[in-house]
């Protein structure tokens, strides 16, 4: 959609300010160049208004800080105002590269710690700020976003806490449990998926690949995955089959039960290309263990999409699955941090959403709908299309 379009329809709800902190600075300012160029020259088909005169700049990041006193306590800071501007502050809290001095020794930032830095910028922006959103790429505690016997509900809390702060929306990428949300029924959640970023990166990496039911399978890893894996074999028509994980729940181990087995339901997947799709890639454990039985199941090539990448213990036990031919190829995405060692393993790819979610915030300014954004089917439909026109040449 182009942005003469979008401004023919609506004007911006208010200037555009974005905040990237320390966390998300890369791809704040990604975002930005995108928007710079998205909005470049679209003023001038238009006369001069007060509502016009901040919509085209050369950049549209504020500048924030929090530092830390010695004893590890902060306060965040705004480096310009922000008064009656349309603010998104867009954080990463996987991002553990960050690190801060506590009486002399080094912390690594948790997403606690990040977190905190979220609430510090809002609370220097409330009242303020025309509108304030927040895009949180990595839903903080989205894994514990449901209560089993005496637990806290981590995730309902903070997202309650931060529409108490005077949050209007909340921006995020596959949450893990988008049931949460009913946590805040009268506040705006918006969670995005990366199905057509995962297969344009997939078929540039492998040119080669034949989208249809008889040479390729999406594969769900466990049964929480599955509504993924349903959507993008129902868009590519291909067929779909799925493991659930069988737990000892006798034992816990690092505050899970561990898994006995992956037990398989599906089709036959000899010769046939394999795509698991899930939300995250923690330690690894699981997911390698699904791309090993894959294999020994006769599959041709294995390719893994999540949208995640966190690699909680390292890459080694991924580079040795690789050299033993378990993994063909894994696609992430850059919503959060990545390690530059990562980005030079010759089976890693990145899906760059820098674009995507320029577009997502330039609609919201605009308030004009998201509805296309939200659900890729008709962009994956046409890049199938052209994909399958240079392999039929």
């Amino acid at each position: 959609m182009s942005n003469i379009t979008q401004l023919e329809k609506t004007l911006p709800t208010a200037p555009l300010k974005i905040i990237a902190l320390d966390s998300c600075k890369e791809l704040g300012q990604k975002v930005n160049d995108y928007i710079v160029s998205f909005r470049q020259g679209a003023s001038k088909e238009f006369p001069d208004t007060a509502q016009l005169a901040n919509y085209e700049c050369d950049n549209y990041l504020a500048e924030s800080a929090c530092p830390r006193f010695g004893s590890g306590e902060a306060k965040g800071i705004l480096k310009e105002s922000i008064r009656g501007k349309d603010l998104f502050i867009m954080v990463d809290v996987c991002n553990y590269s960050l690190t801060y001095t506590v009486n002399g020794y080094e912390n690594h930032m948790s997403p606690d710690d990040h977190y905190q830095d979220l609430k510090r910028i809002i609370s220097a922006a409330t009242g303020k700020a025309r509108r304030i959103s927040v895009i949180m790429p990595f839903l903080y505690e989205s894994r514990q976003h449901k209560r089993t016997k005496r637990e806290s509900l981590d995730c309902a809390l903070a997202l309650q806490e931060l529409m108490d702060m005077g949050v209007s929306d909340i921006i995020t990428f596959d949450a893990h449990d988008p049931r949460v949300q009913n946590a805040i029924p009268l506040k705006g959640f918006d969670n995005f998926t990366a199905n057509y970023q995962f297969m344009k990166a997939l078929l540039r990496a492998e040119p080669d690949l034949q989208v249809d039911k008889d040479h390729l399978m999406i594969i769900s890893p466990d049964e929480g995955a599955m509504h993924r894996a349903v959507y993008l074999s129902n868009v590519l028509g291909v067929d779909m089959g799925m493991f659930y994980k069988r737990r000892d729940y006798s034992v816990v181990v690092n505050g899970k039960n561990p898994i006995v087995a992956h037990e398989f339901l599906g089709t036959d997947l000899e010769g046939k290309n394999a795509i698991i799709v899930d939300d995250m890639i923690s330690s690894g454990e699981s997911m390698l263990d699904v791309c090993k039985q894959i294999k020994e199941r006769g599959a041709n090539r294995v390719f893994v999409f999540s949208t995640f990448g966190l690699f909680t213990e390292g890459m080694a036990k991924f580079d040795e699955y690789y050299e033993k031919g378990y993994i063909d190829r894994i696609i992430t995405t850059n919503l959060t941090y990545l390690p530059p060692s990562v980005l030079e393993k010759p089976y890693f790819t990145f899906a760059d959403m820098s674009k995507f979610l320029a577009l997502i915030i330039d609609s919201m300014n605009h308030d004009t709908t998201i509805g296309k954004v939200l659900v890729p089917t008709d962009k994956i439909h046409q890049l199938l299309e052209k994909h399958n026109a240079k392999l039929n040449k």
